[in-house]
């Protein structure tokens, strides 16, 4: 079966009038600031507004852990959303905004696919209403700060050998990893070692996403640590004088983007907290908003439910006080395959044909890394609904035998063909989630504040990773302990490991056992308010590929968009 690509797709909507889409949701015309036609940000004073409105059932979508093939679960997630209103009822989507850096690259965007997009595709896919570029533009405004101070020899003793605050953009450039800066005559700075960043790795963008007002975002930028004095004293943003102008820039940025999906479904995408040393998901104040203004709230976790899910759970919920109702655990046959081993995968290359033959036993042995993301959501007490996201190349037999694995663990679960069909592809896995989130909510965080921070690294490793415990390195030690002594030790942990395995080996799949997490290093987002330990290598500034998508986008002679997938 042929269906138009996702940008002919989007192009051809009929899309509500955003007044019309946020009185949908009990917002105002008084609460917009519109962004063109089709995009509008939401005012905070939303949540004050809406606060004595009935409460939505809470969401979240996660999924298996990812494959090079990519498993469709913000299609998922925004087809979900689609197939509520087939079924009468109201529901909103939270979703992140993608970066440009993998929309330029190898993973092109983020709106989702085929007829369960967020539109407008473009303006989703690139700039938005500025929220990643405000982002870049106070953090490297912080950078700037901190090299000036050590130019200026004044203020705060700043040590030029611990500054640990890079610089950030939201571009794929590997050639910035590692740069010096200051090179040049005196009056160009202070010559020292540093790099950049992906936008989607800031600190900034973590502390946007869980900041619940102007004032504790003013505040959480204030304690972002930007290095140390010569005795190894902490310095902050707010000891060099640049918090007060990031909140500035921030200010706008802090307001939720609204937009809608094809079937005119509402959908909040708002900040986009790198998945890997931040908790990945969207932000607070949106889903605030959100919760208020339907009969369901479906907001996307990123990575699979070991990353993604364990941190909505344990890092956003704990912030914003929300509890979810119930997990969406997003799964494709061919994943699965990929899980068996069997199938030798590669991103931007066709599929093996072996992998498209009709093989049900290969999903069986493929299905140990469903059960133990099943298991990681029924550890907060959260009833989990699998989703199979269907593709034309699966076989009836392989969806059964999902099912039959289903079944084996005693979940609910949903073939949905949302790509071609929409929200009407989606409702048996809607009328799923219905059921799931009318069951008694039993949540629970995986860990309490009084733990030690080691007892929180411990905890995650040996019950959501399945580790048999965590080896630390003598630094990682160390800075547990320095930070316990500083008053950290309340905050959760985020601990940065690979997404491509439940363990932090990332060639290993399905769902290792007989391993140990090595911790090598142990950093602290004060401003964003989690303890992150490094678990192997983090690659924070993507590179550009051999073919990337940048060489395919370019304006016809019309001066329209193609090649933006």
């Amino acid at each position: 079966m042929s269906i138009p690509s996702d940008l002919e797709i989007a192009r051809g909507a009929t899309l509500a009038p955003m007044t019309d889409v946020a009185a949908s949701i009990g917002i105002g015309e008084h609460l917009l600031e519109p962004y063109g036609r089709d995009v509008a940000k939401v005012s905070l004073a939303a949540i004050e507004e809406l606060e004595d409105r009935p409460r939505a059932k809470y969401v979240v979508v996660s999924a298996i852990t990812p494959t090079p093939l990519g498993e469709g679960k913000t299609t998922t997630t925004v087809g979900l959303g689609q197939a509520f209103h087939e079924l009468g009822e109201r529901a909103t989507v939270a979703i992140r905004q993608p970066s440009m850096g993998p929309t330029f690259g190898i993973k092109g965007g983020a709106a989702g696919g085929g007829y369960s997009q967020v539109v407008p595709m473009e303006k989703l896919n690139l700039h938005l209403t500025g929220d990643m570029h405000a982002v870049t533009a106070a953090h490297n405004l912080l950078a700037a700060t901190i090299d000036n101070q050590l130019h200026q020899r004044g203020g705060v003793p700043l040590d030029p050998r611990r500054v640990t605050w890079r610089r950030v953009l939201d571009v794929n450039d590997r050639a910035l990893r590692n740069v010096v800066v200051g090179l040049g005559g005196r009056a160009d700075g202070v010559p020292r070692e540093t790099g950049f960043d992906i936008t989607a790795a800031s600190e900034v963008m973590a502390v946007l996403a869980l900041a619940d007002s102007l004032a504790d975002l003013r505040a959480r930028l204030g304690r972002i640590v930007v290095g140390a004095d010569p005795d190894g004293a902490p310095v902050t943003a707010e000891d060099v004088g640049a918090a007060g102008a990031m909140a500035v820039i921030l200010r706008d940025a802090l307001q939720p983007n609204l937009l809608q999906t094809l079937e005119q479904t509402p959908v909040f995408v708002h900040t986009g907290p790198f998945g890997n040393i931040a908790h990945g998901n969207s932000s607070v104040v949106a889903d605030r908003i959100a919760i208020r203004g339907s009969d369901y709230l479906i907001t996307e976790a990123g990575f699979g439910a070991d990353m993604g899910a364990e941190r909505f759970f344990n890092i956003k919920c704990r912030t914003s006080g929300l509890v979810p109702d119930a997990a969406v655990l997003v799964t494709t046959v061919r994943a699965l395959k990929a899980h068996s081993g069997r199938h030798r995968i590669v991103a931007g290359k066709p599929l093996p044909e072996a992998l498209l033959a009709e093989n049900p036993e290969d999903v069986h042995a493929g299905a140990a890394n469903l059960r133990k993301q099943v298991a990681n959501i029924r550890a907060h007490g959260v009833s989990p609904v699998v989703a199979i996201n269907a593709f034309p190349t699966d076989h009836p037999s392989e969806h059964a035998a999902i099912e039959e694995i289903a079944a084996s663990l005693g979940v609910r679960v949903a073939v949905c063909t949302h790509f071609v069909d929409g929200g009407k592809g989606a409702t048996d896995l809607a009328e799923a989630v219905i059921e799931a989130a009318e069951e008694p909510s039993e949540f629970r965080l995986l860990y309490p504040d009084e733990a030690s921070l080691l007892e929180k690294i411990e905890t995650v490793a040996t019950t959501i990773y399945g580790a048999d415990g965590v080896d630390l390195s003598a630094p990682a030690a160390a800075q547990l302990d320095a930070y316990e002594r500083a008053g950290l030790g309340r905050l959760p942990v985020c601990i940065a490991k690979t997404h491509l395995s439940i363990s932090s080996d990332p060639t290993l799949l399905g769902a290792p056992t007989g391993w140990r997490l090595p911790v090598r290093e142990v950093r602290a987002s004060v401003g964003a308010g989690f303890i992150y330990p490094i678990c192997g290598e983090m690659r924070t500034m993507p590179g550009l590929g051999a073919t990337p998508a940048a060489e395919r986008i370019d304006l016809d002679a019309d001066g329209r968009i193609v090649g933006l997938s």
